[in-house]
């Protein structure tokens, strides 16, 4: 008896699982397929506004795009967030933001300076605030030996540049 009710039992508990694993392997395919392609529209469409032309110093000098998002509760406004890395010795050159930047330094340490301000260092887990329009004399890692990087959260008009190079 109990072996022709563990025979019905799992047959008809085992249906609804299979289909379950099938689903969820479907939409796993589906996310891999989707996500690449997602990952590459979010980067054409952000990285333009957050760097044009070269502003490095480094050949491991990079911006990642990490997410951009309009505000609802503020129309108009759009918040984008990168990651700025700097190789040993690496720098972004004189430059403005049409927003307002926050950046939080994550890694190493970061030379900042906006023009009326002196230069300041900022160490892991230390943040600093640009106004809008205001420019950033000095953007560069402190160290010439080991790498630093920089999250840095804007809020500025939808469609704006996010960085102007001064020449």
């Amino acid at each position: 008896m109990s072996a022709t009710f563990d025979k019905s039992f799992g047959r008809t508990d085992a249906r609804p699982f299979h289909l379950a694993v099938i689903a969820g392997l479907a939409c796993a395919l589906l996310i891999a397929k989707a996500l690449p392609q997602t990952v590459d529209v979010l980067s054409a469409l952000v990285e333009p506004l957050c760097m044009a032309g070269n502003s490095a110093g480094s050949a491991q000098d990079t911006v990642e795009p990490i997410a951009s998002h309009a505000l609802p509760n503020v129309p108009g406004k759009r918040v984008t967030i990168v990651r700025v890395s700097y190789g040993p010795g690496g720098f972004t050159r004189a430059h403005r933001h049409a927003g307002s930047v926050t950046a939080h330094v994550t890694k190493g340490e970061i030379r900042s300076q906006l023009a009326g301000g002196p230069v300041e260092t900022f160490k892991v887990g230390q943040s600093f605030f640009e106004p809008p329009g205001a420019t950033h004399l000095v953007s560069a890692n402190a160290s010439t030996t080991e790498p630093a990087e920089l999250i840095a959260v804007f809020v500025a008009d939808e469609g704006a540049q996010l960085t102007t190079f001064i020449d």
